[in-house]
């Protein structure tokens, strides 16, 4: 009976060790991924960035000039007909996704707002595709660029268990800024107003005559997601570069640094190292265990 014992118990301390190495994982797993699902996300927006920067350079200045002009009379024509926000028809969707769209992927740039750590690719319209992964430009507002009676809206996600995007919005006040970077043109905002309203109220994000004015908006509160809150800057001069910082744009790669290697690869070192603990851990109660088995094997031989 002890004989057919044995195999027993050492299946069931066996299932109990690799119970517990799975709990430990799927523990680890559910801490980790925002963390490490927020740092992908980043990575992809800086590779979209850098691809977005290095298009740009292939554009020729007559090519660039013509973007402007059509963009400019874009605007022109969204404001004398659609002074409010309303919904484009077919042939406006068409016009609207052609322009700011230098490589057919969407992009027409990308924002930054430093308070809020928040740097962005910029995708034409508002799919779930594109706020899942970046800020959506509402489509029936005015395309970022400089110009009489132009207001810009953007839109993102917050509290996305994969990405922050725009999580950290809130943290904004009065008197902070945000850029917006298109084509070669750096769009500085300072915010005027913020507030948090309900789905159908539009007038924070209507185009007011003579003004440049650019809104973020994001869902609130967090899972509820019953009102947006709507961050609405008023174009202002762009501070000088420091002369030190390089002139062109910075194309940033992913995982270049040594701190998003080390950072991607921790769940791999955490794994192997509690592994290793069981293992060891595990090893040393049964050597424990012969221990206490030959001692009494011996008292009874005694």
């Amino acid at each position: 009976m002890k004989r057919d014992g044995k195999p027993k118990r050492r299946t069931s301390e066996i299932v109990r060790t690799v119970a517990g190495v799975l709990a430990l994982l799927v523990g680890l797993a559910l801490v980790l991924y925002p963390t490490v699902a927020d740092k992908i996300n980043d990575a992809v927006n800086k590779k979209a960035i850098g691809e977005y920067q290095r298009q740009l350079q292939t554009v020729d200045n007559g090519a660039y000039e013509a973007m402007l002009q059509d963009i400019a009379t874009y605007n022109d024509r969204l404001f004398k007909a659609k002074p409010y926000i309303g919904e484009l028809t077919s042939e406006e969707w068409a016009k609207y996704e052609s322009l700011l769209n230098l490589d057919g992927t969407g992009i027409m740039g990308y924002i930054e707002v430093p308070k809020a750590k928040i740097y962005l690719a910029i995708y034409h319209g508002t799919d779930e595709n594109v706020l899942q992964t970046g800020v959506g430009h509402l489509e029936a507002s005015s395309l970022p660029l400089p110009g009489e009676s132009v207001h810009t809206v953007l839109t993102g996600h917050s509290g996305l268990p994969s990405a922050r995007l725009f999580t950290d919005l809130d943290q904004l006040e009065i008197g902070d800024t945000f850029v917006l970077h298109i084509l070669n043109e750096v769009l500085t905002y300072r915010v005027e107003r913020m507030a948090r309203v309900s789905p159908e109220e539009l007038e924070d994000m209507k185009i007011e005559e003579g003004q440049e004015l650019c809104t973020l908006m994001t869902c609130t509160p967090y899972g509820i997601n019953t009102h947006r809150l709507v961050v609405t800057g008023r174009r202002i001069e762009t501070p000088s570069t420091p002369a030190e910082e390089p002139e062109q744009p910075l194309v940033i790669q992913p995982f270049t640094s040594k701190w998003n290697r080390w950072f991607l690869l921790l769940p791999t070192v955490l794994f192997v190292g509690i592994v290793v603990t069981v293992i060891i851990v595990h090893r040393k109660r049964k050597h424990k265990k012969t221990a206490r088995e030959s001692r009494r094997g011996e008292g009874f031989r005694s």
